[in-house]
């Protein structure tokens, strides 16, 4: 990459990243189940070359489990950041062009929304649903809006404040006309990148709230689930269990952010002509 200015690496590494992590995600949902089936006869093994990952106490391959997880938590994070996003945009835009009491009413629910920790707002609304992919799926969801929200009001009362806006008012032109062509546009790359951040703390808290058994159902092989069933082994010397799976998560969740990172340097304006 040497020669190529910020954008085009960040370019560059925007594809490779997105790559990598379509990969991962399409892997996890081409293995069959018969590769995570349990064998008593390879049960608690450590990593070797058979299993790189060792196996867990019921002789289940733990790399095989590993990457159907990651594909559970990307879908889990893709779907919650999206319902997420989409929600902080629509709050954004009728808390800056409504009225006074509906602005106010909108970041006090906002105030409200971020005093409480995610992790307990998500367990609450999770067991209220019946816990389950889908009471955690809007559990997340509901609960990741309202940082972009605050950033997307802030965004489109800059906007208004333009010339070419008022001038399209004294013109003629509807409010939607104006959301459509004037506020739209500019609020994409606040929403993309948004989005991108997003994921990371839907998948970590997905991650969280299974482990901590208020999540999906035992049976699904979900990194949260890997994590809480290891912790019965790990004072026993099967460090792998733990460790390994862990890492992997963290390793997905670093290179969401990193790409979220690049994307907001390949969106801002700023860095164009650097």
């Amino acid at each position: 990459m040497r020669g190529m200015n910020r954008r085009a690496c960040a370019l560059c590494w925007a594809i490779l990243l997105a790559a990598v992590l379509a990969a991962v995600y399409l892997l996890g949902l081409l293995i069959p189940d018969e590769a995570v089936a349990g064998s008593f006869l390879h049960a608690k093994e450590a990593p070797s070359l058979a299993h790189p990952f060792g196996t867990d106490a019921l002789g289940r391959d733990l790399l095989m489990r590993t990457l159907k997880g990651l594909s559970v938590s990307v879908t889990v994070g893709i779907a919650a950041s999206v319902i997420s996003a989409v929600i902080a945009v629509f709050v954004g835009i009728a808390a800056a062009t409504g009225s006074k009491r509906l602005d106010a009413l909108i970041n006090w629910c906002i105030d409200l929304v971020m005093s409480v920790p995610h992790t307990v707002l998500v367990i609450l609304i999770s067991f209220a649903l019946g816990r389950g992919l889908k009471g955690l799926l809007i559990g997340i969801a509901a609960t990741h809006w309202c940082s972009l929200a605050r950033l997307i009001r802030g965004e489109v009362l800059q906007l208004r404040a333009q010339p070419y806006v008022s001038v399209s008012g004294r013109l003629g032109k509807s409010g939607g006309w104006i959301l459509l062509h004037h506020l739209l546009p500019h609020l994409a790359p606040q929403f993309f990148v948004g989005l991108v951040l997003l994921f990371p703390h839907a998948v970590l808290h997905e991650a969280s709230v299974s482990f901590l058994g208020f999540g999906l159902p035992p049976e699904q092989p979900a990194i949260g689930i890997i994590l809480s069933e290891s912790m019965r082994y790990l004072s026993t010397g099967m460090w792998w269990q733990a460790v390994l799976p862990g890492l992997t998560l963290v390793l997905i969740v670093l290179l969401v952010d990193r790409l979220g990172n690049q994307l907001q340097m390949l969106l801002d304006p700023y860095s164009a002509q650097e």
